[in-house]
């Protein structure tokens, strides 16, 4: 992959020396661990807009089942769960 950006930050003087000094103990370039931070970063953001993506369609499909009247409501879900409890205990 080519690299043709440069990245500029500010880091406070110490976190920058204990970041240079974790590098060098590993025998790594500093802009080889941060672009894998950066790439992790990116990563995990991409997951968490998956995840908010498929909680959404999973909360819409919910609501369009409770309008369509096939839910159950709180008392109902709390009995049948009662019944099966007790069945499993006398099994």
């Amino acid at each position: 992959m080519s690299k043709q950006s440069v990245f500029t930050m500010k880091l406070e003087p110490e976190l920058r020396a204990e970041f240079m000094a974790a590098a060098a103990a590993e025998d790594r370039p500093p802009s080889q661990v941060v672009r894998e931070l950066i790439r992790g970063y990116v990563e995990q953001q991409r997951h968490g807009r998956q995840y908010d993506e498929y909680l959404r369609r999973k909360v819409e499909v919910g609501r369009a089942s409770m309008h369509a009247g096939r839910s159950l409501s709180n008392e109902e879900v709390e009995a049948e769960f009662a019944t099966r409890r007790n069945k499993a205990s006398t099994d």
